[in-house]
């Protein structure tokens, strides 16, 4: 063989190695096969799916999370984190488009959607899905209701965008959750952008190709890192993904395009974002399962991983008519994700106590509450609290989850008192009451609104399916 030849040779079978080297295995390419078209295939579903195709238990849900949103938004719509962006933005928000709820003032809708989102989240008091740790309406609402003052639409057409909405995000969230999350991104800003997308978007009636753009365009706008988290940042986060999501809406209307595959891409945002994703939890079971049915409503104003612990120190102190002073120590065996998110040992402000186990702890045994109020800097300076929250240590435990505590109170007698919650008050499994959800939103509203407007307020709420126009709400948010 020449030289000419076995240098072809060699090339030839090198190239080949490569070849079988890059060949995909059986599971991978059953995996692209997955991940091909799922952009356009969610976008498919969006634009062709009806308000008489959600089954009765989705649609209840769907109101369920509008009321406690709406009570959410109204009840932040005074603390000083939307006090500070109204009067930042005020001076370049034009034309009065859309309320902001519990407040007189009007902006326009991009801004509207934000400041709302803001005052829906500032308390963390909103929606939760469990699976994911996604507020889900904050984005989703807080665009949606801006729109529906600028472009009216029925309270049914309003219900269907609310839960495909919440559908789009809770699936992409599911896809890459927790690793996602693990990073460090705040998946309610990162997943929640879809969410507003994907609801204006029907809203605006737009076509599959430009409901794929409106997908395309949000991918490119994530926001929101848990590094926030204690700050008025972390409000930022759903108040910015509903406008960025609105405005992904409105561009792609007016055929402004990006990819079609901005989800799934290789240099998509999910592989961008995530070191995994499932993206049959995107595509699987549109229409028959729905991850909105499965949404939340917290009892306790702060982050959801405490909620637990929060749940067993309300129960004990109830129960055994406890003291502060009578407590020599406060055991808790919590999950690593309760420390990696709430491990504040002393919390400086009121939005720091959300993420303190330790004070969550203190003040729901000496104030047997854990609304907003118990959650202000007030609070967190109490020296009651101060001197109790010394006295509650913690061990984290893997086997014990997230949505569990294992909680042992010492008293100074030498009594010992013990719980373990399997699922708090709250959640899926033990879910607030349509009355109890009634009476969270009349104690936010308090001192914001008359007695009787909140009232028409909640009323509304409960009977969108009826409203001729869903703005409605809005304006009936907006103090007398």
């Amino acid at each position: 063989m020449s030289q000419c030849n076995r240098r072809r040779f060699l090339t030839l079978g090198a190239a080949a190695a490569a070849a079988a080297v890059l060949r995909p295995t059986p599971a991978q390419a059953a995996a692209d096969e997955v991940a091909r078209g799922v952009t356009r295939t969610l976008a498919k579903y969006l634009v062709n799916a009806r308000y008489e195709d959600l089954p009765a238990a989705v649609r209840k849900e769907g109101v369920r999370t509008l009321l406690n949103w709406v009570g959410v938004a109204v009840g932040g719509s005074g603390h000083e984190t939307v006090q500070r962006a109204v009067a930042a933005l005020a001076p370049f928000a034009a034309p009065p488009q859309a309320s902001l709820l519990g407040r007189r003032e009007r902006f326009d809708i991009l801004n509207a959607a934000f400041i709302n989102g803001v005052s829906s989240h500032v308390f963390d008091y909103d929606d939760t899905h469990l699976k994911t740790i996604i507020h889900p309406a904050g984005p989703v609402v807080s665009a949606l209701l801006a729109l529906s003052e600028y472009r009216p639409i029925s309270g049914k057409a309003f219900l269907n965008a609310l839960v495909l909405g919440i559908e789009t995000e809770c699936r992409i969230g599911n896809a890459v959750y927790p690793e996602h999350y693990d990073i460090g991104w705040h998946i309610t800003g990162t997943a929640g952008v879809f969410g507003a997308a994907a609801a204006a978007g029907c809203i605006l009636g737009q076509t599959e190709q430009q409901m794929a753009w409106s997908l395309g365009l949000a991918a490119s706008q994530p926001v929101g890192l848990r590094e926030s988290f204690g700050s008025m940042n972390k409000s930022f986060n759903p108040g910015r993904a509903a406008a960025n999501g609105l405005f992904a809406a409105l561009l792609a209307s007016q055929d402004f395009t990006s990819s079609d595959g901005m989800i799934e891409a290789p240099r998509g945002w999910a592989n961008t974002l995530s070191t995994r994703h499932d993206y049959r939890q995107i595509t699987e079971g549109l229409g028959q399962r729905y991850e909105s049915a499965l949404n939340s409503y917290k009892p306790f104003a702060c982050g959801i991983v405490i909620h637990p612990a929060i749940d067993a120190a309300i129960q004990l102190r109830n129960q055994h008519a406890l003291q502060a002073a009578q407590i020599a120590s406060i055991s808790l065996r919590v999950n690593p994700l309760v420390l990696e998110l709430t491990g504040k040992k002393t919390p400086q402000t009121g939005l720091e106590g959300k993420f303190s186990v330790y004070h969550a702890v203190a003040i729901a045994l000496i104030e047997g509450a854990a609304g907003e109020r118990q959650f202000s800097d007030r609070a967190v300076r109490e020296p009651q609290v101060l001197a109790l929250r010394e006295r509650v240590k913690t061990t984290i435990d893997a086997a014990v989850k997230t949505e569990q505590v294992d909680m042992t109170i010492t008293l100074r007698d030498g009594r010992t008192l013990h719980t373990f919650i399997e699922h708090a008050r709250g959640s899926v499994e033990v879910p607030l009451t349509d009355r109890q959800l009634e009476e969270k939103f009349t104690d936010l509203a308090d001192g914001i609104l008359p007695a009787a407007q909140t009232r028409a307020l909640m009323q509304a709420c409960w009977q969108v399916e009826q409203l001729p126009g869903a703005a409605a709400i809005a304006t009936a948010a907006v103090p007398a």
